[in-house]
């Protein structure tokens, strides 16, 4: 699958993101703020799905 360069950026800041979530929740594993990172990293990685699907469809590059 060939991709474009907004398309690699788009997946790195939401990879960065996810990363910075997982690694938040594990420092913090048993706490309530644990759970919400993790629970926040699951939906991130669905966003993450939704905006890499949505740019593959509309971008003439991609495509």
């Amino acid at each position: 699958m060939k991709t474009c360069t907004q398309f690699a950026t788009i997946r790195q800041e939401y990879e960065r993101e996810i990363r910075f979530l997982s690694a938040h929740s594990e420092r913090h594993a048993g706490r309530p703020a644990a759970k919400s990172s993790a629970k926040h990293a699951a939906w991130t990685k669905t966003r993450m799905a939704r905006a890499l699907s949505g740019h593959f469809n509309r971008c003439l590059e991609c495509g």
